[in-house]
């Protein structure tokens, strides 16, 4: 029998009133680990004798089990002990837990990985059997991945820096399961660029349908965890982004995303012109300065006023944000004019998500999204390319509000 992550984490509660910690969980998972390896030990035994235990009818073999040896294992979830079955004929040899063996937190790391690059519960759960010849369920392997849950809250409540120069903010779709019917679901996302330059995923939160209502919660949470100052905010074109930063953050530059709004006003074009309206429309955002992209975009509104009004107007009421980038030399606009970060980011997460159409729960989405991100991070070693020039231009330009961590 197997359960839900919610059903075990709720049974594991219902019969250890004494849980109270992520230690205590941890502990409790550790033993749901040493479960499955007993189980897969168990099944080993089963499949070299030929027969179940008991299953007296179907023993077609002078061998038989003879009790089981106790050892002491390693893992990454801390010591725990396993009972080694053993046969009359001594000529039993595990392949799971190999008769030397002491250290099994390569399994375990398996486990979580595969998870991480996006195999489901049920594919890991064959291969396993593949590589083992052993029976395991799904949930048991959902069991041995519900282990990050306790380390996701701490990830998602550790302490934040005081300022960031940068940030990037978007959220991506997915479709979870809820009250027997399946929702679209955003999870939001942070990435900020550090005083070092050095770029990290601050938090992920699974919301109802992307809304500046939700972004607002996100941004006092990030105030909460310790963000003072933010210098410049990098967002997609969500009606209401703006008001959302700067009711936290008052002193916050926006920046919106060049591509996103190329894309939103595409859609006004037709296809035969598409090509054409962009080339223009290149001119405006590619314009040494500000004064040249107002003046680019009167021409290209002459040019293509009469057929794509709406198009030229949306660049025209989101200019305030779109045109921030202006003000910086070269270096800061690479970064800022539009999400890349973010998109990079999110491409692998689909990525890694493709295999899954629908999640069963919103903490199904989570554990995995987080997984992928610590997956994905670890490459993020380096920090922007020549970033001690942007500091100092930024320290320029936001004088006085990079002291605190300058100096």
């Amino acid at each position: 029998m197997s359960f839900s992550n919610k059903e075990l984490i709720k049974l594991i509660l219902e019969n250890n009133p004494d849980i109270k910690t992520p230690e205590d969980v941890q502990n409790t998972l550790k033993d749901l680990f040493g479960g499955l390896l007993q189980q897969m030990l168990e099944a080993e035994m089963d499949n070299y004798l030929g027969y179940k235990k008991y299953d007296y009818n179907n023993k077609n073999t002078s061998n038989s089990r003879n009790g089981k040896s106790k050892k002491t294992m390693k893992s990454n979830l801390g010591l725990f002990d396993l009972d080694i079955p053993r046969d009359r004929e001594s000529s039993f040899e595990p392949t799971v837990v190999k008769k030397h063996q002491t250290d099994v937190s390569k399994l375990e790391s398996s486990v979580i990985g595969m998870y991480a690059k996006g195999m489901t519960t049920r594919d890991i759960a064959n291969q396993i059997n593949e590589i083992y010849g052993t029976e395991i369920s799904p949930g048991l392997v959902s069991d041995i991945t519900n282990k990050v849950i306790p380390l996701i809250k701490d990830w998602q409540n550790r302490p934040l820096e005081a300022v960031y120069p940068i940030i990037f903010m978007d959220a991506i779709h997915f479709k979870v399961r809820k009250d027997n019917a399946v929702v679209s679901k955003a999870a939001y996302a942070v990435i900020g660029v550090n005083i070092e330059g050095k770029k990290d995923v601050l938090g992920i939160w699974i919301g109802s349908a992307e809304s500046s209502k939700y972004w607002l919660l996100v941004l006092n949470e990030l105030k909460n965890r310790g963000i003072k100052d933010i210098l410049i905010a990098c967002v997609d074109g969500l009606n209401g982004f703006k008001e959302a930063i700067r009711a936290v953050f008052p002193n916050t530059e926006i920046q919106r995303c060049i591509i996103h709004q190329i894309r939103n006003s595409s859609k006004y074009l037709s296809y035969k012109d598409l090509k054409a309206f962009n080339a223009d429309l290149r001119l405006v955002y590619t314009s040494s300065k500000e004064e040249v992209a107002l003046s680019k975009l009167d021409e290209l509104e002459q040019k293509w006023g009469d057929k794509y009004l709406i198009a030229i107007r949306s660049w025209r009421n989101n200019w305030t944000e779109l045109a921030t980038f202006f003000k910086y030399p070269p270096e800061i606009r690479k970064i800022i004019y539009t999400t890349n970060a973010m998109e990079s980011y999110n491409r692998q997460l689909r990525k890694v998500t493709k295999s899954r159409s629908i999640f069963p729960n919103d903490e199904a989405l989570l554990k995995m999204l987080y997984l992928a991100t610590i997956d994905i991070t670890k490459k993020w070693t380096q920090g922007i390319r020549g970033w001690a020039q942007i500091l100092a231009q930024l320290s320029i330009f936001f004088e006085g509000r990079l002291d605190e961590v300058l100096f």
